[in-house]
């Protein structure tokens, strides 16, 4: 009988053994965090994984690496881990294996490098025709930034609009231009700042791909250059007009500003005030960027000449130029 009984308390005690190890080796993997660096790394870019915890001193315990499960890495408090991100639409398998006093957590991590490309426009900056540089944004100048993602699954290419975009603008979440399909943003420059920030992340549906990117947009000046302008060839765009410009006889100045808005020139929130020696001259035909010059015969001398542009819908859209006229 007491035989018997002492079989009954040695297999109660280890089945209660063996439930304690049960729990010790189910430690919470919630108890570890995982900060990936860059948190959506580009094809071949080098990759930080860092392991925290507010529980556990990571820094005393065994901790082992294992890269497409091979081991790469181990140590007593070896919490970073560092990889190269494999090519666009490949997967990298990265797993944590951390020993604690009361049992074993593996933190399982899966590099899927993606590609996004963030192109811009001025919408509202004007060049004039043929042009070969881009319009610049200037103060309060709407800008469009569309997102370009190249997100591979096992089906392919993700379509740019199946995917859910949240966009920020000088790292502040625009909830208005962020959701499912809305890749492009619209905004309008800060004139108290030199350049905007914007960065935008796009996730699949299923949240299990994602990529992002960030510009720095910068703000320029409109300008103006003024060019010859010939009734029969038109306007004389291989050089500017230098500074003191000579003439003889009549000649028509073309005036021709850079990055302002509206488009259009002739837009009547634009402002055209041409100055001959600081005294205001009126134009009466239609073209405000055309000023014909006049010297009268035997007249030597200098004259200044002077043309402000001011945008009168927008205060600090606004530019100047001046030149010498030798005659």
């Amino acid at each position: 009988m007491k035989f018997r009984l002492l079989s009954l308390y040695l297999i109660a005690t280890l089945l209660l053994f063996g439930s304690l190890a049960l729990r010790a080796n189910a430690a919470p993997s919630t108890d570890i965090l995982v900060d990936i660096t860059p948190p959506n790394p580009a094809p071949y870019e080098n990759t930080t994984i860092t392991l925290k915890s507010y529980v556990y001193n990571l820094d005393s315990v065994m901790i082992s690496w294992s890269l497409n499960s091979k081991t790469a890495a181990s140590g007593v408090g070896k919490k970073s881990f560092s990889a190269t991100a494999p090519a666009a639409g490949g997967e990298t398998s990265i797993v944590a294996t951390i020993s604690l006093p009361d049992g074993t957590i593996e933190s399982k991590i899966t590099l899927k490098p993606s590609v996004m490309v963030l192109l811009w426009q001025a919408n509202d900056s004007y060049v004039p025709p043929f042009y070969r540089g881009k319009a610049l944004p200037t103060a309060d100048s709407e800008v469009k930034v569309v997102a370009m993602p190249e997100v591979r699954t096992g089906s392919g290419l993700v379509s740019p609009k199946n995917m859910t975009y949240y966009w920020k603008k000088d790292y502040t979440n625009n909830t208005e231009g962020s959701g499912y399909g809305k890749n492009f943003f619209l905004f309008v420059n800060d004139y108290l700042e030199n350049s905007n920030n914007i960065s935008v992340t796009a996730s699949t549906i299923d949240q299990q791909s994602s990529t992002a990117a960030n510009i720095n947009i910068g703000i320029t000046e409109p300008k103006i250059l003024f060019y010859r302008s010939d009734q029969s060839f038109g306007t004389i765009w291989q050089n500017s007009l230098g500074n003191p410009h000579k003439i003889e006889g009549n000649e028509m100045v073309e005036a021709v500003p850079y990055f302002i808005s509206p488009k259009l020139i002739n837009h009547p929130y634009l402002v055209w005030s041409w100055f001959i020696n600081d005294t205001r001259v009126s134009l009466a035909g239609y073209k405000k960027n055309i000023m014909p010059l006049q010297v009268e015969k035997g007249m030597h001398g200098t004259s200044k000449l002077r043309l402000e542009i001011e945008n009168t819908d927008k205060i600090f859209q606004a530019t100047t130029k001046e030149i010498n006229i030798e005659f």
